[in-house]
Formats: structure tokens, sequence, C-alpha cells
């Protein structure tokens, strides 16, 4: 018998009981062993830093790896699921730079390098315990044992691995290019870091300044600029030759801007004549500043033509900074101008420029304005709200900043990535030529060297005396080209930076001193977690690349980016075959959840007051898990909780209270369906299956829960149950139809049970260990679509039955005529019409099955149709006969013995006594049989237990 189920639960502690048995029971390692010998489903998990804690972004995704990784599980793949930890880079070190009170690296020199890195190893694990126990919370099976991190000395040597691997194909290089640079942190950046740290409305000046011409005094250029602070290390003037150029007169001044820009002077002017571009190219212009003397084998202060000049903003003459932009630098390396270098690393001018040494260069943006003004060389100011980058850790406005950088040469193998990419399947499609096909289209080279502390060391030696570069690929490697006998035990700086190898020119070599981009070694993680190439070779190949992955959108230009090129780098493949991209999770207003307003309920709150279940639910059946935003509150988790969770509870605890009273149990045989419900919700059990599973198939969660909720809701809930009612308990007479009703109840919850089990494995572990008896829904095979239990014919009959019935409801509400009230005869009209359009044939309902659920459901005698064209109607005859009023009386009174039964707490099968005012006579028997009632006696009502 099964374990006797309350109407009220409490989904947190039911929750909190299931985590306890599964700890007990060690449920997940059974899963694994079951399944050791399997095929293997490789997974790899984006390893997150541990220095902060987990918020709805990570929940997100670790909900949909985990509903991924328990289906394939089901379905009998061997599927492990191994956590790894980020150590290193600009998060670890930016969180020790706060904690010591501490920014930039002069002063982390000044702490020293060392105590500043152990300071960081420190910290790296900070919070392991907190996402150990969330990571528990929420559900999620993943081995926490045997995990990674990027700070382990194995990971690292496969680092070094992928590095000369890379080197090796002369893919690696060094670059002096202008790069996002964040000044703070005193490091480039690479393009996709920077794109993840754009922020909008950001307020900037907007300013537009004179250069006057050597050659014609009081004739000036006019330059549009949003960045004052560069104008110092301006070096060149550039206009575009398919522009036109026009001199106009404006007050007392004499402008050059293009033709199509008049509208930006903002007052009268006077066309003086139109320019040709070749008579402005080659012309000097007096500078606005000459802080750095001029170099005499440079160019400098100079027109020149540039293709990348437009008019869309400005003026269509661009100020050049070859210090300070990527098409000024390229434009001053291509014409030979001298490139004017007036900022240092921290983002200050240098001492040259005294009017403003040691400002920060965002700061001095009002004062070189001001200065320009004063000197009558700034023609208007405004400001201007646009986007802007800023830092990803730290949030400092990024510069661009010309640097000596080690970049991959990522362009040199674009098609390579865009051919690996057709053979990754995208969840939602549109990812794969949309969002990350157009970036791996126009792939720019990936700048991978960081000047900073705390991360993998880039493994290169440089020769002072045969200036050769000697890359490094392993501990062994390292270890017999090393001077001296220390034992390497660490590759982290300052360790590294003390060991010298012998080059074979005799000389010493000594390392490079930046370190790797932190993205580098995430991307290196297929390879590094196994410490590939130098154990686990076989199982490595044989398994790549990963079955699946999943991470926000975000990572399309991060960490599925470098996975990308690394793979197709190495191995001309691509690192995964299936990607799921979710979306971002939002305040209810859409705006982005933040700490300070703590616009979102809290996680701890929502898995105390509503449960795991109802936020791992919401979550995987959202558009969040299809790339789109998702609006978060309390009223939709408890939505899910009411709509989903409660009314598979409430199904549930029908069916074990009323089993439990015919003292029914599940037994192996083979019954024939009789009754139209029970073959129609087979079918629809069936078919959900076989459309669930090829939804989860095609890695679209959100299809496959929805399909799985509905069904719970629409049709076992509000229909099977709703008109299986009188089929079962003390007042159902047919033993047989009783038997098959609980056998097809039985057939259908365990087996909503098995596909629910990777969207809420709490609840309906549960509920399948109360019905089966057996250890855990988790442990068990994914349930087989039985296709011939499928009637497409029959589900489409139905929909009609239900459609007129829904009808029918409306028509007795606009008559005020109660459904407990039975009625003569219910008529549709127009039916051939509206079953032909509904079911893409003509047929009618013949049989008597679904005839009688009609008359059920509307409480009506006879049920008419009437053969017709037009729009579907119905109607009722509403003529009460004697007899009618009877039955609808005695209805009406077994109704308020029923409520008056759960008010002083019966049992479902207990009998009780009424005492009633009046009752029809001849419908006494019903009323007893219907109300469970003993003795019927005349007062005023009263519903007695017995033994009261």
């Amino acid at each position: 018998m099964f374990e006797q189920v309350s109407p009220k639960v409490d989904f947190p502690k039911l929750e909190h009981d299931i985590l306890e048995y599964w700890k007990k029971n060690k449920i997940f390692e059974k899963s694994l062993e079951k399944r050791k010998k399997e095929k293997k489903f490789t997974f790899y998990d984006g390893p997150p830093f541990a220095t902060g804690l987990p918020h709805y972004g990570h929940i997100l995704a670790m909900t949909i790896k985990d509903a991924v990784t328990r289906y394939k599980t089901m379905q009998g793949f061997y599927v492990p699921r191994r956590l790894g930890w980020d150590c290193h880079g600009l998060p670890v070190e930016y969180e020790v730079e706060k904690e010591f009170t501490i920014s930039g690296k002069k002063q982390i020199e000044e702490m020293g390098v060392d105590k500043f890195c152990d300071a960081c190893r420190n910290i790296v694990f900070r919070y392991t315990t907190e996402w150990e126990k969330t990571i528990d919370r929420m559900g999620r099976w993943a081995d926490k044992k045997n995990t990674y991190a990027t700070m382990d000395l194995f990971y690292m040597e496969s680092i070094l691995w992928v590095f000369k691997a890379i080197w090796d194909k002369g893919l690696i290089y060094k670059g002096f290019k202008s790069m996002p640079y964040c000044p703070r942190c005193g490091t480039p950046l690479s393009n996709f870091e920077t794109n993840q740290g754009y922020k909008d409305n950001v307020l900037d000046p907007s300013v537009f300044v004179k250069f006057e011409l050597k050659d014609k005094p009081e004739t000036y250029l006019l330059v549009w600029t949003t960045t004052p602070w560069t104008l110092p290390g301006n070096a060149a003037l550039a206009l575009n030759p398919k522009i036109k150029y026009i001199k106009v007169q404006a007050g007392d001044q004499k402008l050059i801007l293009a033709k199509e820009r008049l509208s930006v002077l903002g007052r009268k002017y006077k066309i003086l004549e139109e320019l040709k571009t070749q008579d402005l190219v080659g012309k000097t212009y007096k500078p606005l500043y000459e802080f750095i003397k001029p170099e005499k084998d440079k160019k400098s202060f100079v027109v020149l033509l540039a293709n990348f000049v437009s008019t869309e903003d400005g003026t269509g003459i661009v100020h050049i900074a070859p210090a300070f932009g990527e098409d000024d630098l390229n434009l001053g390396l291509k014409e030979n101008l001298q490139i004017i270098q007036v900022v240092n690393e921290r983002g200050e001018f240098i001492d040259a420029v005294k009017p403003w040494a040691g400002v920060f260069v965002k700061k001095a943006d009002k004062r070189i304005t001001e200065d320009l003004k004063n000197r009558g060389l700034l023609y208007k100011e405004e400001i201007i709200y646009h986007t802007y980058p800023f830092c990803w850790r730290c949030e400092t406005p990024l510069i661009y900043y010309a640097i000596s950088t080690w970049f991959i040469s990522v362009s040199e193998i674009r098609d390579k990535l865009v051919k690996n990419n057709e053979k990754i399947h995208w969840m939602p499609a549109h990812i794969k030529k949309g969002r990350f096909g157009k970036w791996l289209e126009k792939a720019k080279d990936w700048a991978i060297s960081r000047n900073r502390f705390w991360g993998a060391p880039i493994p290169l030696w440089y020769c002072k005396k045969c200036q050769k570069y000697i890359p490094i690929g392993s501990l062994n490697e390292l270890e017999e080209k090393k001077i001296g006998d220390v034992k390497i035990t660490d590759l982290h700086r300052p360790f590294i930076d003390k060991i010298k190898i012998k080059c074979k020119c005799g000389g010493e070599a000594i390392r490079v001193s930046e370190v790797l981009d932190c993205w580098f070694e995430s991307g290196s993680m297929p390879y590094a977690q196994d410490h590939y190439p130098f154990e686990n070779k076989e199982e490595f190949e044989k398994n790549f690349p990963a079955d699946f992955i999943a991470e926000g959108l975000d990572q399309t230009r991060g960490w599925f980016y470098t996975l990308h090129v690394l793979a197709t780098l190495l191995f001309d493949k691509p690192a995964f075959k299936n990607c799921i991209v979710n979306g971002i999770v939002l305040d209810k207003e859409g705006k982005k959840l933040s700490k300070r307003l703590r616009n979102y309920p809290e996680l701890e709150l929502v898995f105390e007051k509503y449960g795991a279940d109802s936020i791992r639910f919401l979550l995987l059946s959202s558009p969040a898990s299809l790339a789109e935003d998702l609006r978060i509150s309390e009223e939709i988790i408890g939505d899910v909780t009411r709509k989903v969770f409660l009314i598979l509870w409430n199904v549930y605890n029908f069916f074990v209270t009323y089993a439990a009273i015919d003292q029914w149990e599940p037994r192996v045989h083979n019954y024939e369906l009789r009754n139209v419900l029970d073959k129609w919700i087979i079918s629809r059990l069936n078919q959900i299956i076989k459309d669930s599973t090829k939804y989860i198939g095609h890695y679209n969660l959100p299809k496959a829960a929805n399909l799985i909720s509905d069904f719970i809701y629409n049709d076992l809930s509000t229909w099977y149950v709703r008109r299986s009612r009188d089929r079962v308990g003390p007042t159902a007479k047919n033993k047989e139809d009783k038997d098959i009703c609980y056998s097809t109840f039985y057939k259908v919850l365990t087996s909503v049970c098995k596909l629910l089990a990777p969207f809420a494995p709490f609840l309906t572990d549960k509920i399948y260990q109360n019905l089966t008896g057996e250890e855990s829904v988790h442990l068990v095979d994914w349930p087989e679509a039985d296709r011939s239990r499928i009637d497409e014919k029959l589900e489409e009959e139905m929909n009609v039955v239900r459609k007129v019935c829904e009808m029918g409801h409306a028509k007795r509400k606009e008559l005020g005529l109660k459904v407990r009230q039975p009625l003569q005869k219910f008529s549709i009209f127009n039916f051939s019409t509206f079953a032909k359009a509904s079911a893409d044939r003509q047929f009618s309902i013949k049989d008597e099955g679904l005839i009688n659920l009609i008359k059920d459901e509307l409480n009506v005698k006879k049920v008419g149709f009437k053969i017709g064209r037009g729009k579907l109607k119905v109607d009722l005859d509403t003529k009460i006969t004697p007899e009618l009023k009877k039955e609808g009386e005695a209805r009406e009174i077994v109704r308020l013995i029923q409520e008056e039964r759960k008010k002083i707490g019966t049992k479902p099968n207990e009998k009780v006594d009424a005492v009633l005012n009046s009752w029809p006579k001849d419908m006494e028997s019903y009323i007893r049989d219907r109300g469970l009632v003993r003795n019927i006696k005349k007062g005023s009502f009263e519903v007695l237990r017995i033994n009261d």
C-alpha cells in the first residue's frame, strides 16, 4: 500500500527530506555507477570564480546543465559532472586589491608580488562552501570531490602545452597595437572582454575644435571629438577622398568641414568655396600642443587621407592620435607619423604635460576644454550620451592605448572558425549565424597577454644574446632547460620569474613578464582539466568534442568563443557539439538585478518559501533558457508552485487517497482500455512522451517543460481527474472500470514523474518512491512512447468535446443556470463545419463515451447535433420539468453535505448522518449514495459524524 498523503504540502521541507535521502543513500553516486559501462556523454562545465557568491545568472545556467545531464543519464548514458573553479586573473586580483585597500600595479609592486600572489591564492576558494551549498540546495548533481582548479599545477602544465602547440604553428606574435586598456588594472584587454563592459547613456563631452592651417592664417579645419584628453597626443588630421569639403565664413571665422555636416555649425554661415580633397592633403597645421619634441624622421601635424572617416557624425574631419586609437595607430604606422605618447600606464598625463601632469585623463577633459576655449580654439562644446566601454571587472573607463602585446593570429583562421561553427547545434538556432557567427566572421587577433601578476605565465623565455624566444611546453622540458637545482613545484609569479633557462646559443634566457589572459585558461579547460596530453590522452581524444555545454549569452564573446578558437587552432574541430545559450534574469520592471537595490527575491527566501523545484521549473520553462530575458518576481515563482506543483500534488493526493480506500495496489497485468477517457489520457501521455523527448533531444527545454506542465494542468487535472472522480472511491460501483481507472492513473503519474524528473527532481522523486517503492526516479530509464497507443483522431475529437463543453458552460452562465441543475437537452449547431476546420477532415462524434462526457460535464440528458454551415453555436433547452427540478435539488443537497463533511474533517469513505429541512423523497437513495449518508432526519441542516 502507498504511504498516505496530506493534501497540505510543505515543498521546502519535502526537498530537505529528499536532499538528506539522496545524501544518505548516495543516489547520485549510484546513478553514475549504474551507467559506468555505457556510452559516455561528455559535458564541459564552465568554471566560475569562487571569489563571489552565486546569483540568478549562475542558477539559470546550472539548472539548464543539471536538467540536460539528468535527462541524458535517464536515457542510459554515463554522464560525469565535474566541477571546476576559475582561480586566476583580474577578478581575483581586484578582490585582493579591495581587501588590502590598494589600487593598481604600482601599489601591488610596493606591497610585493610574492605577498600579493599569496593573498590571491588564499582567497580563490573563499566562497566554495557557499557555492556547494547552493548547488546542493537547488538540486544540482555534480562531482564536488574530484574538482579541478585553474591554479593547479597539472592544469597549468596543460596550459603550457596549449600555448606551445599554437606557437609551433607560427600563430603567436608580439605586436604594437592600440588596445582597449584599463588604466587602473594597468593591462590591455581583448576585444571580447571589452564587449562585456559596455555601458549605455554614458555622459561625455562633445567638443568642436579648430586647427589653424599654417599657410592660411585664420582658416581652420573643424574637428569633433568626445575625448578631449587625446588632443595633446594629436599627430594628424584625416579626410576621406569620397567626401566633399567646403570652406565657410561663420562670423569672423573661416572654417573647413564636410558639406554634409554643415548643420553642426549651429549658426548662420556663408559658403566661400568648395574644396578639392587633394588641395588639402599634405597641408600642415599649427599643433594644439607641443609637449613632446618632434622626431625629425617622422611626420606630424599634417592632413592625410583615410577611408574610415565618415559623415555619420562630427565634421567629416577626424583628429588622429596614434597612441590612442586603433585606426589612428594603423594610419600612423602607414604614414610614418610620430606616435606622441603623453599618458603613462596608469592613465595619467606624464610630467612633460606640465599643466596636467599626474591627472587621470578622463578627469582632464574639462581642463583641456577650458584651455582651448581660453585660447580661442574651441568652436563649441556640448555633452553627449553614448555607449562607452568600462573594465569588465573594476568598472574603470577604458582608454585605447598603444602598447606591446602578445597576440594569437585568430584572423588567419577565420574561415576555419566559421566552418567549424557549422558543426555545432545551437539553441536557440539563430545564435549560429547571428551573434556567434557574425562575431567569428570579423574575428580579430586575440590579445592574450596581461601585464599583471596572478595567472598562468606566458611560457616564453627571451635570450638577449641571440634575441630569440624559447617556448616551454611542459614541466619536464622546463626541468631539462632550467639553470640551477631548484625543484619546480609552482608556475606562478614570482617563483617562475626567477627560473632562467639555457639557450642553444649558450646564453641565458629570462621569462617575459606577462601572464596569460584568464580566458585563455578557461578556454583550455577541455584539455587542462584532464591534464592532457600528459595523462588521459586516449580517453580525451575518444570523447572530444564535448556533447554539451551551456552558459549565458555573454559567453558567445567569452568562453564559447575561446573554447572554439583554441579547439580550432589545436585540432581544427569545434570544442562542443551542442550548446544551450541562456538569457538574462531581470527584475519585474525589466531592470538589471542589483545587490544595492535589492530588486529581486533573495535565493534563500525562494528556496525556503517556494522550493527549488519552482525556481528551476520557472527558469527552464521560460524564454531565459532560449537566450531571452526573464523578469523575476515572487509572484511568478508562486504561480509556478500553484499552477504546476500544487496541481500535480492534488492529483497525486486524489489518487493515493482513493486507491487506499479501495485497497488498490499496482500489479503487472495487461488490461484493455474501454473507457474513452482512459484511451484519451494514455494517447495524450504517449504523445507528450514522444514530443518532449524530441524537444529535449534538440535542447529546447522550454518547449518540453511547457508541454509537460500543460499536460498536467489541462489534460490530467482539468479534464481526466475531473471526469473520473465518480469512477473511483466508495460511491463507484463498477469494480472493473475502477481497477482500470486506477491502473491508468498509476501509469500516467509514474510516467509524469519520469518526464518531470530532470526539471523538478525533488517532488518527482518523492512521488515516484511512494508510488513504486523503488529507490529513486533518477535511477530509472526515460520513458519511451508507445506509438500504438497514440490515437490522433480521438485526441481531435476530445478537443472538440472540450470546446463545446466550454461553450455550454458559457451558455449556462449567460442564462443564469447553475451546472447542478439538470437540463433536458444541449444542442450544437453547424457542428460539421467546425469539426472539419478544427480537425482538417469532416467527422461527427458518434462514440457514446464522448457523448456521455458532454452529458456529464454539462448535466444534460441529451446531446443533439445540427448539421449546417457557419459559425459553431450551442443552445440549451431551459425548460425545467418537475423531475429535473427534483434532481437539481438533490444535487444541491449533496453539494452542501460534501462541504459540511470537509468542515468536520470526515474521511472520504466515512459515512455520516444528515439532518435536512426537506428533500425530494424519490431522490433519497441518490443523496445517500453520493453523500455517503447512513440516516436522513428532518430538521435544521446538519451533518453528523456517526461516532459523535
